[in-house]
């Protein structure tokens, strides 16, 4: 079986591509940003490719040239903001429809999509996000730092006030400041704001550059809680599920009213306050150890791995029928 992935996000078609077994082999189509990268050359790209499944990541243009070309079957695998914003453009949420309504299977990252997706194509399915346990792992026991020290923390998502609520996660940390000692990677399209922010709650952050994805964890491993996204949606996202993979209490807003997160100890957490409070009880309790069995129960690389080739084998049998 010869699998195209077609793009990525989040490193989730690379890190699931390294976990098939060797009957399954994989080739992966890339582009950059550039124009002419992601216009005539990702598009030359699909047309030449061949293989018995196209699994395009991200329901955008990459996959609309795919369906366009007749490469059958498609797995349209949906990330998040193609279904929370995109959706609605004006421009492309007529390729997002049309991609949700054609493509042969439809897989969402995390639970928030799922809803949407089935509005347009009822094969919508949520297949949890799967992180390379190779290189996200426990170095060393989690423990915090003692009472007399300052808690590290870090702020590893992106800094975006509307979508990852980095403004809300300053503002909790400005009602704490004179026990923590904040690091955060510099990135993301309100990192200005953001640090002029802290500045004026007299929050002291110091800058982290950005680092190739397989470095991640001596982030995660030098710090004592890893905030992950806490703005809209509502679900933990792979930056989340790699810090508690590498041992490390994580504050994200999972949210109530999916029942994917009955086990995971901490729900609904979008406020300053609830931020702050969370913040401070991993230093009393062990929530952490609750987190990493939530982990363990859902993210098992080998469950997720399965479950996609079960689901490359029912598409394939369903086109060698028709």
């Amino acid at each position: 079986m010869r699998i195209v992935m077609i793009s990525d996000c989040a490193h989730v078609g690379e890190t699931l591509a390294g976990y098939f077994p060797e009957e399954i082999h994989t080739g992966h189509i890339m582009r950059s940003r550039n124009l002419l990268d992601k216009t005539a050359k990702i598009a030359w790209k699909i047309l030449r490719a061949k293989g018995d499944i196209f699994h395009c990541h991200y329901l955008l243009q990459d996959c609309w040239l795919a369906l366009r070309f007749g490469k059958r079957p498609v797995l349209g695998h949906a990330h998040g903001s193609d279904l929370r914003e995109s959706i609605n453009h004006i421009v492309w949420g007529r390729i997002v429809r049309r991609n949700l309504r054609e493509c042969d299977k439809i897989v969402v990252s995390t639970p928030n999509l799922l809803e949407t997706a089935k509005e347009f194509n009822e094969s919508a399915e949520y297949v949890p996000n799967i992180v390379n346990r190779e290189v996200f792992y426990p170095k060393h026991k989690p423990t915090l730092s003692s009472d007399k020290a300052m808690l590290k923390v870090l702020i590893a998502s992106a800094c975006d006030w509307s979508i990852r609520g980095t403004d809300r996660v300053i503002k909790a940390l400005s009602a704490i400041r004179k026990n923590i000692d904040v690091r955060m990677i510099s990135y993301g399209v309100d990192l200005s704001r953001t640090l002029t922010l802290a500045q004026s709650l007299g929050v002291r952050v110091k800058l982290l550059p950005r680092i190739p994805h397989t470095e991640m964890p001596h982030y995660y491993w030098n710090a004592d809680i890893v905030i992950a996204s806490i703005g809209i949606g509502g679900t933990l996202g792979v930056t989340a599920l790699e810090a508690i993979a590498c041992g490390r209490p994580v504050v994200a807003n999972a949210s109530s009213k999916f029942s994917v997160y009955d086990t995971f100890p901490i729900h609904d957490v979008s406020t300053p306050k609830k931020i702050a409070k969370t913040i401070l009880s991993f230093s009393e309790t062990d929530l952490w150890r609750e987190e990493h069995k939530y982990f363990e129960s859902y993210h098992d690389p080998k469950k997720i791995t399965e479950r996609f080739i079960a689901i490359y084998d029912q598409l394939i049998g369903e086109m060698a029928s028709d």
